[in-house]
């Protein structure tokens, strides 16, 4: 059989794709009626970043998603950004930048592959099962060329699957190591059978927590699907918006996201919002995976004592556990997390610098500190709220 040719096509717009070509790629799992393993990376959710205008003109986040082919045949898609700034990424370069740029060099525009403002693992490369050797190949050399053409500094790949990161060392990519906490579901039948497993100290403390939080004058609702009205965005867009200012200076989603994740994105979320004397005083947002909780967003107009931690982490556990999910992702960074059973797990991003001097010092770089996040891993490993047990059956 003749081999087809291979090439890509760059999209400034999702709209240009239709949704269901896309999720072929993105999840084909969810062909079966259930949720997609990475809620992220669906048509519906990147969509409405842009028709939001959350990413496109003037956010720094400009789209220029990539398709492989193989003849008239789309084998493989990767959502990809021009980036004027390193902002709502999670995985830092503001370093590489700025040494780059002190040396005469001119790091922004660079290009991103990834999913905007959501530090969660997820595959970034969205290929067919039985071709995706040649469209993962496919996507990383144009996506060079596409970079080396437009005088573009570097490509990151960011939040990708370790399997993608390990197929960097037959690829001109340099693979990163970075680490988040995560809590992981071992087959556990209620909250309190995950409690069993932790240390007296632990269990006594996370007790002590919850009744604190839920002592605080009000109801816990969560919330998913239909149960999510518009009024519930109108609450929490205050919550997000007050954490957006705190954190970055202004909010990275637009107003108008929320409207479009009201119409299309709640089968993918679970809402937990806090009420009192009949208001809304707090919120946590996560996504809701095949697999996993990915805990998003948090924030507040009143301060309540573990207010936050009922709500971001226990109640996150809480839905996990009912839902039969295995893991938990809460977001980015956080070593208190740790203390509420929620362990130092390797996170991953690959890297290509156009200035091969500046790659090869990169290269140097990322080596070293891949010896100390591991280093920080295991001691933060070792000092777990879990039994010895436990840690050894976590780990």
């Amino acid at each position: 059989m003749r081999e087809q040719p291979l090439s890509v096509e760059i999209l400034t717009s999702l709209s240009e794709i239709s949704p269901d070509l896309w999720d072929s790629l993105a999840c084909p799992e969810a062909a079966d009626g259930g949720p997609p393993l990475d809620p992220f990376t669906t048509h519906r959710f990147l969509n409405a970043l842009e028709e939001s205008g959350s990413v496109g003109a003037g956010t720094g986040w400009d789209p220029c998603h990539m398709l492989a082919y193989s003849g008239q045949d789309v084998i493989g898609a990767a959502p990809m950004y021009l980036k004027s700034h390193s902002q709502g990424e999670y995985i830092f370069d503001h370093n590489w930048a700025h040494a780059y740029e002190r040396a005469g060099g001119r790091y922004y525009p660079k290009l991103q592959i990834a999913v905007p403002f959501t530090p969660a693992t997820g595959r970034r490369f969205l290929t067919e099962n039985d071709r995706h050797e040649t469209a993962l190949q496919t996507l990383v050399q144009g996506a060079i060329e596409f970079g080396s053409q437009n005088k573009i500094s570097s490509l990151h790949v960011t939040f990708c699957t370790k399997e993608e990161k390990d197929r960097a060392q037959h690829l001109p990519l340099l693979g990163r190591v970075t680490q988040q906490f995560h809590w992981q579901n071992n087959g556990y039948s209620d909250f309190d059978s995950f409690l069993a497993t932790l240390s007296s100290r632990k269990r006594k403390n996370i007790r002590k927590e919850r009744s604190t939080a839920n002592d605080f004058g009000g109801t816990i609702s969560v919330m998913t699907g239909p149960d999510i009205q518009p009024e519930h965005w109108d609450a929490f867009w205050v919550f997000y918006q007050d954490t957006g200012a705190r954190k970055w200076g202004q909010p990275y989603l637009s107003r108008a996201f929320f409207d479009v994740a009201q119409e299309r994105l709640r089968d993918d979320i679970a809402l937990i919002l806090a009420e009192r004397d009949g208001r809304y005083i707090a919120g946590a947002l996560n996504f809701i995976g095949r697999n996993a909780l990915y805990g998003r967003y948090w924030g507040c107009i009143e301060h309540h004592p573990c207010l936050h931690f009922e709500l971001c982490y226990y109640r996150a556990i809480d839905f996990a556990i009912s839902r039969g999910l295995k893991t938990v992702e809460a977001g980015a960074q956080g070593e208190h997390k740790l203390a509420r059973g929620y362990l130092p797990r390797q996170t991953y991003s690959l890297h290509w610098l156009a200035d091969q001097g500046f790659h090869n010092a990169v290269s140097a770089y990322l080596r070293e500190e891949t010896k100390a996040i591991n280093q920080d891993i295991e001691i933060l490993t070792s000092y777990g709220p879990f039994r010895k047990a436990n840690v050894e059956e976590q780990e």
